[in-house]
């Protein structure tokens, strides 16, 4: 199985995975030419996408569905309440499935499990993404976690989880109050320390990669997200940094 984020945080996010012919996004933030760019970057070029999962309506996540769907002949998948949210932006798509929280589907070889996320949207969903070998944990925006998040996130052979800022960074820094109030609130975005207090829960041998995701540029920086990150794993996983303009080679898992 091969992934590579193509785009990671405030601006645009983009995941794309390919396993035994089949591959898909997860989340269409970026524009179709640039999303072409950035899987031949990667290493992926000439590669065609059959599926979008969309974590949730927000733009970030959400801009380029549309014509992403239109130009690959992709059909996107969500939750109701997350397809609801996103109301006509679908409206040209070659056409939409249901993904409730809670359930999975067999989509080519993958099973894709979506769980629900504690973010200010409608209906936010994080997903494990199961092939015949591994296990695939995306969790980008979330506020907080609990024993739910922890058990579906648990076993996976490699995570995309959300490193978005340093306290300390966030409080002290050039935002308003009250976006830094939504930024820590229980439904905003997670900090490193959080995050990494997730990546000890449920870090085990089999963990091979984790990628530190949605990194604010305000407040925090790839050396600071890496280093709460190493704290708890040691040396034992590898550990990339997704970036906002380029993409990250494609791993093979």
């Amino acid at each position: 199985m091969r992934l590579s984020v193509l785009s990671s945080g405030s601006g645009g996010n983009c995941t794309v995975i390919e396993h035994d012919g089949f591959c898909m996004l997860v989340d269409a933030g970026l524009g179709w030419r640039e999303t072409r760019r950035r899987m031949a970057a990667a290493g992926m070029e000439g590669v065609e996408p059959s599926l979008l999962l969309i974590s949730h309506e927000h733009g970030d996540h959400c801009s380029g569905a549309d014509v992403l769907c239109r130009k690959f002949g992709m059909h996107a998948m969500a939750s109701p309440g997350t397809l609801k949210a996103l109301g006509d932006r679908l409206a040209r798509t070659p056409g939409t499935t249901t993904l409730p929280n809670g359930t999975s589907r067999t989509v080519g070889p993958f099973i894709v499990t979506a769980f629900p996320l504690a973010h200010d949207a409608a209906d936010p969903s994080g997903y494990v993404i199961e092939w015949e070998c591994g296990r695939l944990g995306i969790a980008t925006d979330l506020g907080s976690w609990g024993h739910l998040e922890a058990s579906e996130l648990s076993g996976c052979t490699a995570l995309v989880l959300e490193f978005n800022h340093d306290t300390g960074m966030l409080w002290d820094g050039p935002y308003s109050w009250p976006l830094k109030q939504r930024i820590a609130s229980s439904r905003g975005h997670l900090s490193n320390s959080d995050a990494a207090m997730l990546v000890d829960r449920i870090r085990h041998p089999g963990l091979e990669a984790v990628i530190l995701a949605h990194l604010s540029r305000e407040n925090n920086s790839p050396g600071m997200a890496e280093e709460a990150a190493r704290s708890v794993l040691g040396t034992g996983s590898a550990v990339a940094v997704g970036d906002q303009f380029e993409a990250i080679p494609a791993m093979d898992l």
